[in-house]
This record gives C-alpha cells, structure tokens and sequence, in this order.
C-alpha cells in the first residue's frame, strides 16, 4: 500500500520517530533542534513516470535532515554515524518502499538553537496520486 502524495511527508516522519532518543517534523521547524530528525521535500519534489497514466506510481524525492549537538570530536561523528544508521533502521523497518541515494557528510550548521552538526539522508520513495 503505497501513501498518496499529499500525506506522504507524514508518513515517513512517523516512520522515523524515536520518541525520547530524537524529535522529528514533517516540516522544518521554526528553530532548528539539536537530536532531531526533519523531514522536507528535496528537488526535484516529484518525478512522473508516465506523462498520461496516474495509475503509474510517481517517485516523491525527500531530505532527512538529522542534527546533533556541535563538538569538534572522534565522538560527534562516531554519534553522527550511529545517528545515521538509527534512522536507515528506522526506514528499514517501515513499510514503505524507498531507494537511499545519498548521505551527505557531517558538517557544521550555525542555528537560532546554536552550532550543530548535521547530515542529510536523500530519499525516494514510491508514491499515488491519490
């Protein structure tokens, strides 16, 4: 059973949610969280498969962001990588049918909320119309 478009951002946030371990949005909260997951569309948003036939399932394209706390150490990226492979278990488990073209490396992003360090998981996933 494959989630229609206009739900599917949901969908694949509650498929990640890891209550106590991290929080995570369907949409970019209005200030960026250390031990978060967020989930936003990437671009391209969509990709049709066939221009004429809607019973052909499109490809919806996303970006999971995941945020930790900034320290220049072995220990943010160990927990960085530990914090990826979390959230590809948490895909793993779901039901939903996805292909993983890219995990960006860690980085430092400057937030409202203070320095964190980031990645991003590219993700599409097969969608309806409807």
């Amino acid at each position: 059973l494959m989630a229609a478009i206009s739900t599917l951002r949901g969908t694949l946030a509650t498929a990640l949610t890891n209550n106590g371990v991290w929080s995570t949005f369907s949409f970019p909260p209005e200030t960026l969280l250390a031990n978060s997951v967020v989930v936003t569309p990437s671009d391209p948003y969509i990709i049709p498969n066939n221009n004429s036939q809607t019973a052909i399932a499109p490809l919806a394209n996303f970006k999971i962001l995941m945020t930790k706390p900034a320290f220049d150490n072995q220990g943010a990226l160990i927990g960085m990588e530990d914090f990826i492979v979390a959230v590809v278990t948490k895909l793993a488990a779901s039901t939903l049918v996805y292909n993983i073209s890219s995990v960006s490396a860690p980085a430092i992003t400057n937030a409202a909320s203070g320095d964190l360090l980031t990645s991003e998981i590219t993700v599409s996933i097969l969608t309806s119309w409807s």
